[in-house]
């Protein structure tokens, strides 16, 4: 066996971002999206820890081409940064729905479980996921017996449903 080649499939261990890292970029997306800035202060104070962890922290990011600083000490995502916060809050959404809508998870327990597994899913599982979820809600596979809340039907494309993520909020 040549152990030489790398699989095709990319999970998301092979890129290292941990469940901390996230709930950094999503803070700073969300004062971003919310304050319109985010300084180490206000994540430290979003997340509920010191200034200090955050900053070790985001040398982290920053080192992962994932968050800019500015002169003025301002914090923003960067485009690759950006691209894995959106990726992070479809793939938590889509779970978020299949667990409460379709397996029958109280809304709780699907907010937790989604938060645990939203980094872990590659971009090909989330692509066959959406196309999944929406097809449940109006395509071949929509029955009484399995529906969702969410009408993923009002996008073509998955890289429609990756583009519109906010935050937190499940597109409610």
């Amino acid at each position: 066996m040549n152990t030489d080649k790398k699989s095709p499939v990319q999970h998301t261990h092979d890129n290292d971002l941990t469940h901390s890292m996230v709930h950094y970029l999503l803070a700073i997306h969300k004062l971003k999206e919310t304050k319109g800035y985010a300084r180490v202060t206000d994540i430290a104070h979003e997340m509920g820890l010191t200034k200090g962890s955050v900053s070790t922290a985001l040398n982290n990011l920053r080192k992962r081409d994932l968050v800019l600083e500015d002169d003025s000490k301002f914090l923003s995502l960067s485009q690759l940064g950006h691209h894995a916060v959106h990726d992070i809050l479809s793939s938590r959404t889509l779970l978020f729905y299949f667990l409460k809508d379709i397996v029958g998870v109280n809304e709780e327990t699907a907010h937790k479980d989604s938060c645990l597994m939203e980094h872990l899913m590659s971009e090909e599982t989330r692509n066959l996921f959406f196309a999944f979820m929406k097809d449940l809600c109006n395509g071949e596979l929509k029955s009484k017996e399995f529906s969702t809340s969410f009408d993923f039907t009002q996008f073509n494309h998955p890289e429609e449903f990756i583009d519109i993520q906010k935050g937190d909020s499940y597109l409610k």
